[in-house]
């Protein structure tokens, strides 16, 4: 690797990784090129949040080109990739001239995964990003508005049954908000049916929730969702997705609003580098986290099978990402000052951290395990220290204080609704 000015670092995606290493990268001798899809950088922990209509999109997202104004080295492009040609070593992109390269980093994140049901797409929204989180929250809130107009009983029971599949923190995250939405947000909003007769159910083929989590807080947040009414169903396997429900353990359960939560795949990033991958599509990285015969290209993040110490896979979660960015970030900055490369990658685990609703959660620290409401507000505290700003911070605090105080939430919108009484989708 050559130092100097005009040694060129090309970033894909400008999530937690890809930003983490772009910031450690600012006072380097480099040139810097930022390529993401969209223009803005999201909060993605919190993103059920602007679905489930506790959070406005604005407080969870930033735009990328404000987050790296203040690093003149830093280029950034609104732009698709398609590929990279690892020889040429340059970056391909949708409608764009090709961009060479010196060394890449790919932190291109993941998506939905329907375990060979691509199908069932149409029917269960995932949430990975803005336009899937408004989508959902339009769905969530048009279901209800639809309640009111039936007058067939079976039909308006269909509306008001809202199904989520997969049961790790999303899931769950989910599923405990919309049961506070109908019980508590929504009630005496409507005249016609009383919206604390909304059926929450939470579908995982799993033996238990939360499978991440130890078995005894498992437990606990089973409980909490129970007490919020949520019907926790394990051990059941969802065959079919429909428009009107889903089929599950042998059994059709009529539904209007199906959302995913059971899998993600990684990006296309192993197939554009032929290089060797999981089962989720994620790269097989080296220990320094670059690609296999490739020492100058990177993967970072959801896109990235990073072994741990105990042999299991890096989880998927922002920590991670940072860590991995920053890694790469200063193994660049050493290989251009001609120092010796930096030692394997070690994640250190910061914890694990799950909320069950407005007043209770769970927290693993591995020393210490926390459930109830001292750890939703160690949860809360935790995700408002990562977000960006003292602004965000403020109005993400005083949001959530006001809904755990009143149970308001004031990000009821329902948008780009299409004519007719049918949610859009």
């Amino acid at each position: 690797m050559s130092a100097g000015a005009e040694h060129h670092v090309v970033i894909v995606g400008a999530g937690f990784g890809g930003l983490e290493a772009a910031r450690n990268l600012a006072s380097a001798p480099v040139r810097i090129t930022m390529i993401d899809r969209r223009n803005h950088h999201l909060f993605q922990p919190l993103l059920y949040q602007v679905a489930t209509a506790s959070l406005p999109t604005s407080e969870i997202a930033w735009p990328i080109r404000f987050l790296l104004r203040g690093h003149k080295n830093v280029t950034t492009l609104l732009g698709t990739v398609t590929g990279v040609e690892r020889d040429g070593k340059r970056v391909l992109l949708d409608g764009e001239p090709p961009i060479a390269f010196d060394t890449l980093i790919l932190a291109t994140g993941a998506r939905h995964a329907y375990f060979g049901h691509d199908e069932w797409e149409p029917y269960a929204p995932g949430v990975k990003t803005l336009e899937d989180a408004t989508r959902i929250r339009r769905r969530i809130l048009s279901a209800f508005e639809q309640a009111e107009w039936e007058t067939d009983e079976a039909r308006r029971a269909e509306w008001l049954t809202f199904v989520i599949i997969g049961a790790g923190p999303t899931g769950v995250e989910i599923a405990g908000t919309i049961a506070e939405l109908a019980r508590d947000t929504l009630r005496g909003d409507f005249r016609n049916f009383d919206t604390r007769s909304a059926r929450v159910v939470l579908v995982e083929a799993g033996p238990r929730i939360l499978a991440g989590f130890t078995e005894d807080l498992s437990a606990y947040a089973a409980r909490a969702l129970e007490r919020l009414g949520v019907e926790v169903r394990l051990g059941q396997a969802v065959s079919q997705c429909r428009a009107d429900g889903v089929e599950l353990g042998g059994a059709f359960l009529p539904a209007r609003t199906i959302l995913w939560a059971a899998g993600v795949a990684a990006s296309p990033a192993a197939e554009w580098l032929e290089a060797p991958a999981d089962r989720a599509g994620r790269v097989r990285v080296e220990p320094d986290l670059s690609v296999p015969g490739q020492p100058d290209i990177f993967v970072v993040g959801d896109t990235a099978f990073v072994a741990g110490a105990d042999g299991k896979p890096v989880p998927g979660v922002a920590p991670a990402a940072k860590q991995e960015g920053h890694y790469v970030a200063k193994l660049i900055k050493a290989r251009l000052q001609g120092k010796p490369s930096a030692a394997p990658f070690v994640y250190k685990n910061a914890g694990n951290l799950a909320t069950i609703g407005k007043r209770a959660a769970i927290v693993d620290f591995g020393w210490i395990k926390l459930r109830g409401r001292l750890a939703w507000w160690i949860w809360g505290i935790a995700h408002i220290f990562f977000l960006i700003g003292l602004r965000n911070r403020l109005a993400v605090a005083l949001n959530w204080l006001w809904i755990y105080v009143s149970g308001h939430r004031s990000a009821r919108l329902i948008t780009q609704r299409d004519p007719g009484r049918a949610p859009p989708d």
